[in-house]
């Protein structure tokens, strides 16, 4: 009971999470189409026309002409799928209907207590994270959250952390290292904020201080970059004893359209530096920068959201395994090592 005179508390600035429908086979109510989908998009639109016509018109059978349609487009779409080139990963990783950190947090952790601030100067929205369980184990959870909407995403500044996300890392690290507690983290951004005022707080410094931190914890620590990781912004939260990948997100030290502007002065030469930024897990993997691919539902993670968790819960099961038969001084050595190692392994 509030205290007479007392003005009203603030409303919660952290809502419960109401993640959509998570569960395997469930796809997004209005399917986002990638360039090179168009023409799965017209055979899947029709399909779906003749099946409200249908509705329409009880009399109508169109059944047979509905299923042949809906075969067509699923070994089209297995087809496309197999033979993706890196600029169409680098689209598939950035596609907005991809479960993002908070869909991850719903759906794989229990008793989620999100964190704010870093104790310095701010709280930044473009990171998530807390304390929280999995599997029934305390673990602490935290990465980046692009947003779902147009709202959330500016409130989100599209994943983009300034100093004070990675100050907040850097604690949220250190109280898991206190207690002895993993480290999960979930990385999805186009980089940090290169914002002026980010700058002037010490960008660098926070995302050099992140990353000597992931280095230095003797927790077990894993990272599985989710969707894009790019640049400093992504390593920060990526110095990991397991470091995993989704089949389709990508990794690297610069955007291509970055990338092209620089070497070519034309960012339309973007899809040259894709490929030549060895930036896919496949090539990632062979380098030795990654330890774990994870397979990704036929048509990528936002087609099959529910099945996405799923897999992302159990490789961070498995190698949450393989971290506890090492004990803490064996973990940061070996942490230590394999990011000396880095670039040591060529593409075979």
């Amino acid at each position: 009971m509030r205290a007479a005179g007392r003005p009203p508390l603030p409303p919660d600035p952290f809502p419960p999470y109401m993640p959509p429908d998570q569960s395997p086979g469930a796809r997004p109510p209005m399917q986002t189409y990638l360039d090179f989908e168009k023409s799965l998009a017209e055979i899947e639109g029709k399909a779906e026309e003749l099946r409200a016509m249908a509705r329409h018109d009880p009399e109508m059978d169109v059944a047979n002409e509905a299923k042949a349609l809906d075969s067509r487009a699923k070994t089209m779409l297995s087809d496309l799928y197999k033979g993706l080139t890196p600029w169409r990963k680098c689209q598939v990783a950035r596609h907005p209907q991809r479960p993002h950190a908070l869909d991850y947090i719903g759906a794989l952790f229990t008793e989620y207590t999100p964190l704010a601030g870093d104790r310095g100067f701010a709280e930044d929205r473009a990171v998530v994270g807390g304390l929280a369980r999995f599997e029934d184990r305390p673990v602490v959870v935290f990465g980046h959250e692009k947003g779902h909407d147009t709202q959330s995403r500016l409130d989100r500044n599209f994943g983009m952390a300034r100093p004070e996300g990675y100050r907040k890392a850097i604690r949220l690290m250190r109280l898991a290292d206190r207690f002895g507690l993993p480290v999960i983290t979930l990385v999805d951004t186009a980089g940090a904020y290169p914002g002026k005022g980010a700058e002037e707080r010490g960008q660098a410094e926070a995302i050099a201080r992140a990353t000597e931190t992931g280095l230095e914890i003797t927790a077990p620590s894993i990272s599985v970059i989710i969707g894009e990781g790019g640049s400093g912004g992504a390593v920060a939260f990526a110095t990991a004893d397991r470091v995993a990948m989704l089949e389709h997100s990508v990794y690297s030290v610069i955007s291509p359209e970055g990338c092209a502007s620089i070497l070519w002065k034309n960012a339309e030469k973007m899809r040259e530096a894709a490929e030549a930024l060895r930036l896919t897990a496949q090539d990632l993997h062979k380098l030795g920068v990654i330890d774990r691919i994870i397979p990704e539902p036929v048509g990528g993670a936002q087609r099959d959201r529910g099945l996405a968790l799923a897999r992302v819960g159990q490789a961070i099961g498995d190698m949450l395994g393989e971290l506890d038969a090492m004990t803490p001084d064996e973990r940061r050595a070996a942490r230590r090592r394999k990011f000396l190692e880095i670039g040591s392994r060529g593409l075979a």
